[in-house]
């Protein structure tokens, strides 16, 4: 199961990567964003994978742990950029949104798109 989910991380990751490049062309904001997101995701792979060896309700437990972090740090930092002058806000938080979505869009389509076993036949009773 981790393989799989491993599998899907990587695919979404890939899907994204052009979206950021989109956002990146020009915009100190705008990479501040991609690396904030880039930086979240990759705190998600680790936690959520930690957690998906103990077992599936760690692994959602640690899920929603993260997204809720990961909530709380974005408003933190669009609240203490709000006003900066070194880059655009704005754009700042567009590109963490449209990653976002695009990450989370790309995992959904590859789940569907996966053939994965809901019951594993050879597994010790």
């Amino acid at each position: 199961m981790l393989a799989t989910y491993a599998v899907i991380i990587r695919r979404s990751a890939l899907v994204t990567a052009p979206v950021a490049l989109l956002m990146i062309v020009g915009l100190l904001g705008a990479a501040l964003g991609v690396a904030l997101v880039i930086a979240f995701f990759g705190i998600s792979v680790l936690v959520v994978g930690r957690f998906a060896r103990v077992s599936p309700q760690a692994m959602m437990g640690a899920a929603i742990g993260t997204y809720l972090l990961k909530i709380l740090v974005l408003l933190f930092l669009v609240g203490r950029f709000q006003d900066s002058t070194a880059f655009n806000p704005r754009i700042f938080g567009l590109t963490a949104i449209v990653c976002v979505l695009t990450y989370s869009a790309a995992q959904m389509i590859w789940s569907m798109r996966l053939k994965m076993l809901y019951v594993e036949p050879d597994r010790d009773r």
